[in-house]
């Protein structure tokens, strides 16, 4: 068996071995950029990077004190953040040249705890629709999602092990689902957002990707400051519901398949996997969540709205216009019902521990004009419920699928314990 390159360990793996100075953060860095430059000019993950000063950054760790759980590990940052020593540009020609003052405050976190800047991934338009150029790293005909395009796309081709992402729609568990990595959606409000583009405050949520639950997981300590959702030691079958939601019809046979795979595989190991009754008008949510997203984004994008309209694509245009058409009373009565239905959702976990539920419709679409449907996370965004993405099979075009795990809010460290052990065994 061939031994794996130092980038092809999992972040958790690199962590134990950069903390206990078996392995030098710099000859990471020196493997990951080697990746880079082999595969960069064909997945087109990074918006900007910086080679020089990675480097620096690791030889400067490497000669001081271990920093903390991620000390030495590359790390992407999607380019919606905001850095002090890379451009900052949303996906958009209009902050081509701009440069914060200062780091996200996802980004300083993720520095003190001793992680590598490597360089900002790439977006989508504003984290909306109108994609970049990354390309899906396992066929680059097809797209690898959005909007956190080239963070997934960075981790599946093994030039980072972790990369910061957010999502207000789908945009970590699908582009995580198309480029087969773990995603990790936590729960709304627990990740502070100071420095990171707004886009909806009742919906954004900032998160990251992973190869296996325990990176992902520990990316979330350091996010939240909640050691526990790394530290889970040893737990029993957590108790599954499995919920198709009311979107299933409009699931594929790769997606269908999968569950299939998946519900099979579980029922072999506990028998607390259960069907979950369906919450009525449960499928208004789809249309709700565009709704409140729709008004938000107006809104917050306001300037480049007034500003620079001519600068942005008809579809941002198209869903600007659409979300100020909507009315304020409007926007409160969604959000009445929002909170009406985060409470009523929450009665489900007294059954179950998670939910299992699909990522995505299929397999990653073929070409780079779109970033696929969000069609399956726009509800679990709605309700502010953390979600990982659990990658374990392929499809008919040999491309990623998956499923997801949802958890109640709030129990993100329950959730990631579950998704371990769920994936665990759809993986062996």
């Amino acid at each position: 068996m061939t031994t794996p390159r130092l980038n092809e360990l999992d972040a958790s793996q690199l962590a134990v071995r950069l903390a206990r100075r078996e392995i030098k953060a710099e000859d990471l860095a020196i493997a990951c950029l080697e990746r880079v430059a082999e595969r960069e000019d064909d997945v087109h993950a990074f918006a900007h990077l910086d080679a020089v000063n990675a480097l620096a950054q690791a030889r400067a760790l490497d000669a001081g004190p271990v920093r903390g759980l991620l000390h030495g590990l590359p790390i992407g940052v999607k380019d919606l953040f905001d850095t002090t020593d890379l451009p900052t540009g949303y996906g958009s020609t209009l902050y081509a040249h701009h440069r914060p003052v200062a780091d996200a405050a996802t980004v300083a976190l993720c520095r003190e705890a001793g992680a590598v800047v490597m360089g900002k991934t790439v977006t989508t338009e504003f984290a909306y629709f109108q994609p970049g150029p990354t390309c899906n790293p396992h066929n680059t005909q097809f797209t690898p999602g959005g909007s956190s395009s080239g963070s997934a796309a960075a981790v599946a081709d093994h030039m980072v092990p972790l990369a910061l992402g957010t999502q207000t729609a789908g945009s970590i568990i699908r582009p995580a689902a198309y480029c087969g990595v773990v995603g990790y959606k936590p729960s709304h409000g627990r990740v502070v957002g100071a420095g990171v583009k707004s886009l909806s405050p009742t919906l954004d949520v900032i998160g990251g990707f992973g190869r296996s639950v325990r990176d992902v997981a520990l990316l979330g300590a350091v996010l939240t400051g909640d050691r526990r959702l790394f530290e889970w030691g040893e737990h029993g079958a957590p108790r599954i519901g499995l919920f198709q939601t009311p979107a299933w019809p409009q699931a594929d046979v790769d997606t269908q398949n999968v569950w299939s795979l998946a519900t099979q595989a579980l029922a072999t190991h506990t028998d607390a996997c259960q069907d979950v009754a369906m919450p009525q008008n449960f499928g208004d949510l789809i249309q709700l969540q565009k709704d409140v997203m729709t008004f938000e984004m107006a809104r917050s994008l306001s300037h480049e709205r007034l500003r620079h309209r001519e600068a942005l694509s008809t579809q941002l245009v198209a869903l600007l216009d659409a979300g100020m058409a909507i009315s304020g009373a409007t926007h409160d009565a969604n959000l009445q019902r929002t909170a009406d239905w985060r409470l009523r959702i929450d009665s489900l976990f007294e059954r179950h521990d998670v939910l299992l539920t699909p990522s995505a419709i299929g397999e990653a679409p073929k070409g780079l004009e779109a970033t696929g449907d969000p069609l399956f996370c726009r509800s679990w965004s709605l309700l502010g419920l953390p979600c990982v993405h659990l990658p374990f099979a392929t499809g008919a075009m040999d491309l990623p699928v998956g499923l997801q795990l949802v958890g109640r809010f709030g129990e993100d460290h329950k959730l990631l314990a579950a998704a371990h052990w769920v994936h665990e065994r759809l993986t062996r």
